[in-house]
């Protein structure tokens, strides 16, 4: 940029103005933090910088303007969640709303051309502020996530992107990244027609001012956009077609949400009747559907899952972390495929060691199949130079330079202390090693260990490649580097990582443990596998707990729930039919028949043997089969064992509990969470439903203590 003829005062310091030869330069750097926020006191400081450039537009001194941002790594990553959060009435949104659009709307019609100069994330506020630019050119940098997210928080896009997006693409197309809050990048967002220009992440800056000076000499310096085909034009541009348009999304959004999440229908709603209509129309659509949405139930507690996800990844120990720059998983089967996946995927060189060829050749092809789909949008050079990370072993050389191992061997502590040994004996004197163990103690596996001060727990959750929760476990010896070490690492695969006590079943197994014990006894009263399953889904749960049992494995499960029993008591007793169900020989959906019956990574339904066993086995009569008996049932005794494993310090606060089982289990985020479900239900309420339950099914479902004292006492979980 030419050298600044004027700088312009700006009264909060997120923001600063410059004008030169003719191009003025907005440039956000929110002072302190790593991310730029569109708080209200921003947009309205905004407001009034555009105002300062339309004096200049009208005296000839500005002929075009530049939006940027001064953060490696991001342009504007949205609205400030804690402003949102205190919003509490509809009105009260709505004219929040209402405004914001107001002062973008002001950029849209200075009457000289715009430019959002995208090095760096561009997401929600953000990118809606882009929209109002005339044009929007990004660095070509693959990481760069570009996209609206709201209707993951509850809410729809409401600064102008519910409006603007589909008029600048295409409905269809903007229906596409705005109903799944999809994120995109750079080439991706050009082949869309979202962008105008991708330009070389090297030297942008120098690349961006070019463009904006010549579009100050009048010159149009971008490549004309690219629109939809005809045909879809011709379809979304008559009310017709709209209406055909709609029927096949909403069924689709139904299906996939259950009903559970206002926000998709409400922004197909708008979208499909602002589109077509003056501007002013679809943003006043946008501020009255946003006022709904904000002061809902639903959007309030996806809104604190959101920061309870943020809060869980700042959590970790105050030790400097080593520097991670390869590393080695030994065990090739799926679980150690899809970590080093994860590594090879972040550029990190990571070899992937097991006994004999064959099996290393499997976790290889297994890990490139998983990175070839996870980096399908990626420039081929630069997948092929990922893949290139992975790298095969039968032995231990080159283990001497990884900086962390993660042991990843079967579930057997006699197996993995040899294995931990070896590893030990082959690594340099800071390597830090971890076990994937999903049930055996840290600290008696550090008993085998020379230097039990580097090793800890990182239980990933299959299939690691998408399961985003990481069980951080520290064992007695643990020190704060290796521990600090692993929660990098974590956070560097895109995991949330959660401390955890080495106790029996961690957290989350732990409280599946009891959800699974309860759907086992369910069973044997007589309640339907179908009737137990659609009430499990219906709750919203991902899955029903059959299906869930299938996905663990039943061998995994049964030794799962012997150590819980051992070590926490008889309340993880399994009901006797489905002891018998898992001893049977069968294995789950790795052995294709569990509950269900598979083909391929598919369910084909229950298994009709498996419905005869069970309607055979029935002890307790016929059983009360109606979905919110199911429902409370399982849910109250996860939050029963919950509340016990809070008071046993297995982890530090109710949020850790909540984030962990939305992550690990996918208990249904529009509730906010296990705990913050229980407080909406009541303590008081709860302690007596399990108490009636108690009395009639079995003391497994006592109340635990910290319940009893919390009711009696009138607290929450949260406050």
């Amino acid at each position: 940029m030419a050298r600044a003829q004027l700088a312009v005062a700006s009264r909060v310091p997120d923001l600063t103005l410059e004008i030169a030869e003719r191009v003025a330069w907005i440039t956000f750097d929110r002072p302190g933090e790593k991310v730029n926020l569109l708080t209200v006191a921003v947009l309205r400081e905004l407001g009034r910088l555009l105002e300062e450039i339309a004096g200049a537009v009208s005296a000839g001194e500005v002929r075009a303007v530049v939006v940027r941002s001064a953060k490696p790594g991001n342009f504007i990553a949205g609205a400030d969640l804690n402003e949102l959060a205190s919003v509490t009435t509809p009105a009260q949104a709505s004219e929040v709303a209402a405004e914001g659009q107001r002062i973008l709307g002001r950029l849209s019609e200075l009457g000289v051309p715009s430019v959002a100069a995208i090095a760096g994330a561009c997401l929600g506020g953000g990118l809606e502020l882009a929209l109002a630019c005339t044009y929007r050119a990004a660095a070509n940098n693959p990481d760069i996530a570009i996209g609206l997210p709201e209707v993951r928080l509850g809410l729809l896009p409401a600064l102008g992107g519910t409006t603007r997006l589909p008029r600048l693409i295409g409905l269809t197309r903007g229906l596409d990244l705005i109903l799944a809050g999809r994120t995109v990048g750079p080439r991706d967002a050009l082949r869309r027609g979202l962008l105008d220009e991708v330009l070389p992440a090297e030297n942008f800056a120098a690349w961006i001012a070019r463009r904006a000076e010549a579009l100050a000499r009048g010159e149009s310096p971008f490549p004309p956009r690219r629109r939809p085909p005809l045909p879809l034009r011709l379809l979304e541009g008559n009310p017709l077609g709209r209406r055909f348009l709609r029927s096949p999304v909403r069924s689709r959004i139904l299906r996939e949400t259950r009903g559970h999440y206002p926000a998709p229908l409400r922004a197909l709603d708008v979208a499909l009747r602002g589109y077509g209509r003056p501007l002013a129309t679809g943003l006043r659509l946008e501020a009255d559907a946003v006022g709904e949405l904000l002061a809902s139930d639903v959007c309030k507690n996806l809104i604190a899952v959101f920061r309870m996800t943020e809060r869980a990844r700042k959590q970790s120990p105050a030790a400097a972390p080593r520097q991670v720059r390869r590393a080695a998983v030994v065990g090739a089967g799926i679980m150690g495929a899809g970590i080093a996946e994860l590594f090879a995927y972040r550029g990190v060189p990571v070899r992937l060691k097991d006994v004999d060829w064959t099996r290393v050749a499997d976790g290889i092809r297994r890990a490139r199949q998983l990175l070839s789909r996870a980096g399908r949008r990626l420039p081929a050079h630069e997948l092929e130079r990922r893949l290139e990370c992975l790298i095969g072993a039968v032995d231990y050389p080159g283990f001497q330079t990884a900086d962390l191992v993660i042991e990843c061997v079967v579930e057997k502590r006699e197996v993995k202390t040899q294995v931990l040994r070896e590893i030990e004996e082959r690594v340099g004197p800071e390597t830090v090693i971890a076990s994937n163990t999903s049930a055996l103690s840290i600290t008696e596996l550090q008993d085998a260990l020379r230097h039990p001060e580097r090793f800890c727990g990182m239980h990933f959750f299959n299939p690691a490649h998408r399961m985003p929760l990481l069980e951080l476990v520290r064992g007695r010896r643990t020190d704060d580097t290796a521990l600090a070490t692993a929660f990098a690492v974590g956070v560097l695969l895109g995991k949330t990582p959660v401390l955890v006590a080495d106790a029996p079943g961690f957290l989350v197994n732990r409280v599946l443990g009891a959800y699974l014990t309860e759907a086992g006894h369910l069973l044997q009263e007589g309640v339907e596998p179908r009737t137990l399953e659609a009430a499990m889904e219906s709750f919203g749960m991902p899955i029903g707990p059959l299906r869930l049992l299938d996905e663990i494995g039943f061998d995994i499960a049964r030794d799962a729930l012997a150590t819980l029993q051992t070590k926490l008591g008889q309340r993880f007793t399994a009901a006797p039919l489905v002891e018998r169900i898992l001893t049977s020989g069968r294995l789950g959906k790795k052995g294709s028949l569990g509950f269900y019956r598979y083909r391929g990574d598919r369910p084909a339904g229950l298994d009709p043997e498996i419905v005869r066993t069970l309607r055979e086995g029935v002890t307790a009569g016929t059983a009360r089969s109606a979905s919110e008996d199911i429902q409370s049932r399982l849910v109250l005794a996860m939050v029963n064992e919950a509340a016990g494993a809070l008071a046993d310090g297995v982890v530090g606060a109710p949020e850790d509990v909540d984030t962990a089982m939305i992550l690990g289990t996918g208990f249904p985020p529009f509730r906010g969470g296990l705990l913050r479900y229980a407080d909406s239900l009541g303590v008081g309420p709860i302690v007596e439903q399990l108490k009636r339950l108690a009395d009639t099914a079995g003391e497994r479902l006592r109340p635990a203590p910290l319940l009893e004292e919390m009711a009696r006492e009138g607290r929450r979980f949260h406050g």
